[in-house]
């Protein structure tokens, strides 16, 4: 027996006869959902015809294939409106008028300049400082901790994007160490996007992206810019000397980064991986931190299932696991 989803639609029984509606067959579930199906399929292609070019799924496809085989980033199915837009820029940028012809680009060519900034254009620099401000006490504590076992302290943060977070991490260290006018700390900053990088090396901020940070921190660490910068902020010194700033594919098989590292901040990357890539990922971690380093993570990744690699302290935090037969 066929299951029934209520009966036809009032708007095509207009005009019938009582005697017509009653020995109308109740249209099956499967029906009902044929027609919802090709409603929205026609709602769909009347969005794409508006579109400048034309972008198919097979031409999504390729684009979630080789954003992943390059950078591991795992792109769902409802970013394709977000591909669409961040990539038309591109085909307008070198004259191409398809998607196809575009991604020809980067598939027949490992060495091409284009490889760059098809990997800019689809990375998400969201970002502000002290974001999950809850992991900079954290931080300084870890800090006060190890500094009597430490000559030199080492931290990688490994999505730097436009800086917030690094310089966010150099003003904790600075607090830290108020007593020190060169605090033994090197901060390695990575990130896959050269763009953002770019910026993030200037160090200047217009007057909306350091709202977040307390006013006593904005006037020790930053001066106010002049010429081209007026009306900006600009990070003194004291904090870029702490700093190196460095393109880093976390999928390459070669980090310039060298341990031992004492604190890894990779707070909002995970998500952007499966979970096969995270732990391939975590593994490369492991071997690069002090036994009692911290790795922080987003408020919404969790690591647990690498229970094996990193125990968790809680709050987002994470410690490389004890191995068997260690104290």
């Amino acid at each position: 027996m066929a299951l029934t989803y209520g009966t036809t639609p009032s708007r095509f029984a207009t005009g019938l006869s009582k005697t017509s509606q009653s020995q109308e067959k109740p249209m099956t579930l499967t029906e009902r959902l044929a027609i919802v199906r090709q409603a929205g399929q026609m709602s769909s292609s009347s969005d794409k015809s508006e579109h400048e070019f034309s972008f198919k799924s097979v031409d999504f496809d390729r684009v979630r294939r080789l954003i992943y085989a390059k950078a591991g980033i795992s792109l769902s199915t409802s970013k394709q409106d977000m591909v669409y837009s961040r990539l038309s820029r591109r085909l307008r940028a070198t004259g191409k008028k398809t998607f196809s012809d575009y991604l020809d680009i980067l598939e027949n060519s490992k060495e091409t300049p284009e490889w760059e900034q098809f990997v800019n254009a689809l990375t998400t620099n969201l970002t502000s400082f002290f974001r999950e401000p809850h992991h900079f006490p954290i931080l300084a504590d870890h800090l006060r901790k190890i500094a009597p076992l430490r000559h030199q302290i080492n931290i990688w943060c490994c999505a730097a994007s436009t800086g917030e977070e690094p310089y966010s991490i150099a003003m904790t260290v600075a607090d830290t160490f108020m007593n020190k006018a060169a605090p033994p700390v090197s901060i390695f900053c990575s990130d896959l996007d050269t763009e953002v990088l770019r910026t993030a090396e200037k160090g200047v901020y217009t007057p909306d992206r350091t709202e977040k940070i307390p006013p006593e921190q904005l006037k020790r660490y930053f001066s106010k810019g002049i010429g081209k910068q007026e009306g900006s902020f600009c990070v003194r010194a004291e904090l870029r000397r702490m700093m190196t700033f460095q393109r880093l594919n976390l999928l390459d098989p070669l980090w310039l980064v060298k341990g031992p590292l004492d604190v890894i901040f990779c707070r909002n990357v995970m998500i952007y991986f499966d979970k096969a890539t995270q732990y391939k990922i975590l593994t490369r971690f492991m071997p690069l931190m002090q036994p009692d380093g911290l790795l922080f993570a987003g408020h919404s990744e969790s690591f647990l299932y690498a229970s094996d690699l990193f125990q968790s302290l809680g709050k987002t935090v994470y410690q490389p696991a004890r191995q068997s037969g260690s104290a």
